[in-house]
């Protein structure tokens, strides 16, 4: 990822590979839970792709250990109680090919009656604690992707209670491609203030059945920093990001529990939050 910590005690060859790591591109890990179409007319069945990559370079990938948790919210109405279902048992490891390697991932195929009713679907992912041997830490990343059916809205805006998490002020399925998106960061139910925030675009099409990265169409950023761009959050955790292209965008925001270890190791504790934007069609009054 882009954080690095350059002891002021390197030596002369230390601070040459910080050169060297400097200059080359920033990438940042997304723990990504994909679908190909988060706004559905009706539910149905549903294939999802679960892969720890970089998605505007389309990898390297990394290696997944298995979930510690799969589930989705659902609520109906605004009085109604949230429920959580577990999907644990739809999860199937695969390998992924990415531009650069293959990696170990998942797919979970949902049968028709878990996308069912019309509202909204709050899918989230807890990760296993993945080893990034160039930072010697663990990463842990949150993920949240949300669906709706029908066009009647539910949860969308709610906390799901995550020790960390985005909570959306927009509806994350329902963009046009030009518009921004606003969002929250928690920590403990708690806003973070100027939270650092890292945005990717899924600049490789993930090709679902295939297993794999499509590098057809992607486009080549004119510079690194608009590869994984960076944000900071205001005072009280709110962001906002424009989303310029559509497709999916992915949102992480980074180390936001202090102190967290995993097995001896500092544990970096990241919310992540996917968005989809849309072309607007052509057409309409002038």
């Amino acid at each position: 990822m882009s954080r690095r910590w350059i002891s002021p005690r390197m030596g002369a060859l230390g601070a040459g590979l910080a050169v060297l790591c400097t200059a080359a591109p920033a990438l940042a890990h997304f723990q990504m839970v994909y679908v190909e179409e988060s706004a559905l007319v009706r539910g149905g069945a549903q294939h999802l792709a679960i892969v720890f990559t970089h998605p505007f370079a389309g990898g390297p990938n990394m290696e997944m250990g298995t979930p510690e948790a799969f589930y989705v919210v659902t609520k109906r109405g605004d009085e109604g109680e949230a429920v959580r279902t577990d999907l644990s048992e739809y999860l199937t490891p695969i390998s992924w090919a990415g531009v650069d390697n293959t990696a170990a991932a998942f797919e979970a195929r949902l049968p028709a009656n878990v996308v069912r009713s019309l509202g909204d679907y709050v899918f989230v992912l807890e990760p296993a604690p993945y080893y990034e041997e160039g930072e010697d830490k663990y990463i842990q990343q949150y993920t949240k992707m949300m669906m709706n059916v029908g066009g009647v809205p539910g949860n969308w805006a709610d906390p799901i209670g995550l020790p960390v998490e985005i909570v959306p002020l927009d509806k994350p399925y329902a963009n046009w491609a030009g518009g921004v998106f606003r969002g929250v960061v928690l920590s403990g139910g708690e806003p973070v203030p100027f939270a650092e925030i890292e945005i990717e675009y899924v600049n490789h099409l993930p090709d679902i059945e295939g297993h794999r990265f499509d590098s057809a169409g992607a486009i080549e950023a004119p510079h690194p920093a608009f590869e994984n761009m960076s944000i900071k959050a205001g005072p009280n955790g709110e962001f906002t990001i424009g989303l310029p292209r559509a497709g999916w965008w992915g949102i992480c925001a980074l180390d936001l529990v202090a102190e967290s270890e995993h097995e001896g190791k500092h544990l970096s504790t990241d919310a992540v939050l996917w968005v989809q934007a849309h072309d607007m069609p052509q057409g309409g009054a002038e």
